[in-house]
């Protein structure tokens, strides 16, 4: 970005070449393109002044002259068709005769275009763009399957540096694609999590009703990372806002199995059974289940995996669905038992130091 066209020009032609050099970067561009010759009439205002002529009623004439002005409408059916009056084709398409094309003075004089000022031809951008007002151009380029957006950015950042530090004042270099894209969704999440994590925890506290529950209901929401991590890295997937996405959504998944785990824990001490057989029991009845629930959520993922847009996502879920399941069913029965300093009963004690004599007798006799 800068104010002046033509060094701007020189300097994303610059940072073209720079691109077109990164190894994983292919297929660079710019939305430029190149210059074309354009005709350019600059009048003489000393001269304007003595004849009477202001450069506003100069381009009005020569707009009348070679582009047409509409005069009036004739309707055509249910369309009003512009009637446009302008020089012939022959006068107003061939450059080399745009001297000979006469003003009309205040006073109704026929005045010779050369007279008053003097055309030239330069080259100039066919499309210029502007992004708050001043110009600016986007070079963009594909990447390698192999390599993710963030790893050719981080090139093209450090390949760029040496012609950021040369740049003049007023000019600037910014990434923007897929990262600038990420990190508006980003920002635009960040506003409303706050929000969000409020309300998820006041839905886990009308569901358990207990502070301590809620808490080692929300520690089980992280489980899935350890899933979703080794699946990015093996499929070569980023990690961006709809991977952050499926992460929150996986947060759920995770802590509604540790609902459910913990609801058959109280059922099963409503019914009589201790703590330590409450859970024990609650794991058992509820392992099938989850599992079968978790693989459906899984089975239901997979057609998202070949979506350019939501592939990430998807492979974050499966991931860490998968994992985390499991992880809950082994992790969570230990961290109630631990939380809520559960021990096994007198009696189960003692089945246990019986077994133990009766197997290793069976050992030494092996």
């Amino acid at each position: 970005m800068g104010p002046d066209p033509a060094q701007l020009y020189a300097i994303s032609q610059k940072a073209l070449e720079v691109m077109r050099g990164v190894h994983d970067a292919r297929q660079a561009n710019r939305d430029w393109g190149d210059r074309t010759p354009v005709l350019r009439f600059i009048p003489d205002q000393d001269r304007l002044n003595l004849i009477g002529l202001s450069p506003a009623e100069v381009g009005r004439q020569l707009q009348f002259l070679l582009t047409g002005i509409a005069v009036t409408q004739v309707r055509e059916d249910i369309r009003n068709v512009p009637i446009v009056a302008r020089s012939a084709g022959g006068e107003r398409l061939d450059p080399a005769r745009l001297a000979d094309f006469s003003l009309m003075s205040r006073d109704g004089r026929s005045i010779p275009l050369d007279q008053v000022g003097h055309s030239e031809i330069r080259l100039e951008e066919p499309i210029m763009k502007r992004r708050d007002r001043t110009p600016v151009v986007t070079i963009r380029s594909d990447i390698n399957e192999a390599t993710q957006p963030p790893e050719v950015s981080k090139e093209i950042k450090t390949a760029l540096q040496p012609l950021i530090a040369s740049l003049p004042a007023g000019y600037r270099i910014e990434l923007g694609g897929s990262i600038e894209e990420a990190t508006k969704a980003n920002d635009a999440l960040a506003t409303i999590f706050p929000a969000m994590i409020a309300a998820m925890l006041i839905v886990v506290m009308l569901q358990v009703r207990s502070f301590s529950t809620m808490a080692m209901v929300v520690l089980t929401g992280p489980l899935g990372l350890v899933g979703v991590v080794p699946m990015l890295l093996i499929f070569h997937q980023p990690f961006g806002f709809n991977a952050i996405l499926g992460l929150i959504g996986l947060a759920g998944i995770l802590m509604r199995n540790t609902l459910i785990l913990t609801e058959q824990i109280k059922e099963n001490l409503a019914a009589g059974l201790d703590d330590y057989h409450a859970v024990i029991e609650a794991t058992v009845q509820r392992t099938r289940p989850v599992i079968l629930t978790a693989l459906a959520a899984v089975l239901a993922f997979i057609p998202l995996t070949h979506s350019v847009f939501w592939g990430s996502m998807a492979y974050t879920l499966i991931g860490g669905t998968a994992v985390g399941t499991v992880l809950i069913l082994l992790f969570l029965p230990a961290l109630y038992a631990a939380w809520f300093r559960i021990r096994p009963t007198a009696d189960d004690m003692h089945e246990v130091s019986h077994e133990n004599p009766e197997s290793r007798p069976a050992l030494a006799a092996e």
